[in-house]
């Protein structure tokens, strides 16, 4: 079990970053941006959508108010216009268990309907049930179904769970069936994300959202330091033993929705950005907006223009990598 003070969940997790996102507003950047990564188009592989009057997620009724409305593809469209989207992998929103066949078979619609920007799914599933294997397999026929998701910091997700024989079992699967894996664990915890991939070489796991890193953690000495919950350094060893299983690759998303309240987005956030990027090279990275959930610590053009303005000394070609090239090679989207 977790101590409480390191038990990252989604209902905490909000708690814990609605005050500083919310209270700081969705214009935390200085108007400039770095004009040469702004041209290059974005692939967004962590895409969220709900519809609250169809779907049921749990995990909502803690939340802030911001996230308690439906997100659907008008608003995506709102929150990224301008910024060069051109396609977006769509990530689960951990609905109801009953739920995630019908969640899947209306992203197989919306990926097949030619309208909308999300080409690919990384859908629900529990993979420590004997029955996933009866799940996963019909709707790992449908190419548009490209990975699976549990997360793994609610509080009643047990450290070790993604390590249990009927889960391990079940990842090995998914590579079986060319699928892979997303990790979203506590960031102390990211070890047994470490053994997970070195036991199941040939699945592909992604760290979601820089490994959870609490950027305050990066903070100097101080009351906002001491609350982060895990160690800076102990973090950046645990991404450095990720990055070295070569079937790990890692997203660089979500860190936003837990920015520090009155400290510049790229001060914050660099830290965690950079040391990813160096830990995983440039061609094991990829880009996640993480939106609506983003708007905890800023608007999708905050975190957009953030990233570009961190990478802006970085090559052109480490940038295309970064904002789509690599997902197109790792999700097997068309080149646009």
């Amino acid at each position: 079990m977790t101590s409480p003070r390191n038990s990252l969940n989604r209902r905490g997790f909000i708690r814990a970053t609605s005050a500083a996102g919310l209270a700081a507003g969705l214009t935390r950047l200085p108007v400039f941006a770095a004009s040469a990564a702004a041209d290059i188009p974005i692939v967004d592989t962590h895409q969220h959508l709900w519809n609250l009057s169809t779907q049921n997620l749990p995990w909502l009724a803690g939340a802030p108010d911001v996230l308690k409305h439906s997100y659907g593809l008008p608003e995506y469209a709102q929150a990224t216009a301008g910024l060069n989207v051109i396609q977006a992998v769509y990530m689960e929103v951990d609905v109801a268990p009953e739920e995630q066949v019908q969640e899947a078979e209306t992203l197989l619609k919306i990926c097949r309907s030619g309208s909308a920007p999300t080409k690919a799914a990384v859908i629900s599933g529990r993979p420590g049930s004997e029955g996933f294997a009866d799940y996963i397999r019909p709707l790992s026929k449908n190419k548009e179904i490209r990975g699976v998701r549990q997360v793994l910091h609610p509080p009643e997700t047990q450290r070790g769970t993604c390590l249990q024989p009927q889960f391990m079992k079940s990842l090995n699967l998914l590579g079986e069936l060319g699928l892979s894996f997303d990790l979203c664990m506590r960031p102390t915890e990211l070890e047994d994300g470490v053994i997970a991939a070195r036991r199941c070489p040939g699945t592909r796991f992604i760290v979601d959202h820089c490994g959870n890193a609490d950027p305050a953690a990066f903070l100097p000495a101080g009351a906002a330091r001491d609350a982060a919950g895990h160690d800076a350094e102990s973090w950046k060893g645990k991404i450095l033993r990720l990055a070295e299983c070569q079937n790990v690759i890692c997203k660089i998303s979500g860190i936003i929705a837990r920015a520090p309240k009155d400290v510049p987005l790229v001060d914050a956030l660099a830290p965690v950005i950079n040391h990813c990027l160096d830990a995983f090279g440039p061609d094991r990275v990829i880009f996640g907006g993480d939106w609506p959930v983003c708007l905890l610590g800023g608007s999708y053009a905050d975190w957009v223009t953030t990233l570009r303005t961190v990478v802006a000394e970085r090559s052109e070609a480490d940038q295309k990598k970064l904002f789509h090239q690599n997902a197109q090679k790792f999700y097997g989207l068309a080149e646009v």
